[in-house]
Formats: structure tokens, sequence, C-alpha cells
């Protein structure tokens, strides 16, 4: 009997999180572990050329080879890009601040 491997699969959406746990074979690429975790047919979004994969919160490779505890992650798209956000933020903090100090004294 071939030696299998225990790993997790991991793909958050905004409301909730998927958490699947596989036996696979040892020898397993992360791509053959998102394939017979069947997370591709329930969530038909996810597309493999485009969506980006991790191991722990650090990118991997679709070919990387598993090791027994890994946590595979699959990423979604980002909504917004974080640094036009922050900067989005930081224009609307100053507007607001503008006119904060002014008490009259009396």
């Amino acid at each position: 009997m071939a030696e299998t491997i225990s790993v997790e699969l991991i793909y958050a959406l905004p409301a909730r999180q998927q958490l699947i746990t596989l036996n696979v074979p040892a020898g397993t690429s992360v791509r053959q572990a998102i394939e017979l975790s069947g997370v591709l047919d329930k969530h038909p979004e996810i597309d493999l050329t485009k969506n980006k994969v991790g191991i722990f919160a650090k990118l991997t490779k679709l070919d990387a080879m598993l090791r027994e505890r890994d946590r595979i992650e699959i990423y979604r798209p980002l909504l917004a890009d974080p640094k036009e956000v922050r900067k989005q933020r930081a224009a609307a903090g100053k507007v607001m601040k503008k006119g904060a100090g002014d008490t009259e004294a009396g």
C-alpha cells in the first residue's frame, strides 16, 4: 500500500471559508490535490491559470510536491488595490481634518 499524507485545502470566500482535509498519496502535487479535493466542481470561479496558490501563506507553484500537514491556500483576486485604498483614505482624512481644530474661544 502506498504511503499517504494528510493535507488541508482552504478557499476563503467573502462570507465564509471552505476547509477540506485530504489524504493523498505521497508525491502528490498542489494541482493534483486541488483536483482531488472537488473544490473546482463546487467553485467554478476558481481558474488555476489565474488564481494564485500558496502553502501556509507563501506563494507556490502548482507542480510543487506536498508534504505531510501542508495547508494549500487558493487565493481570490483582490477587489481593490490596497495601495490605492490607502491613498484614498489618506486623502479623505486630510479633508476631514481641515478645520478640525477650530474652536471658538470665549
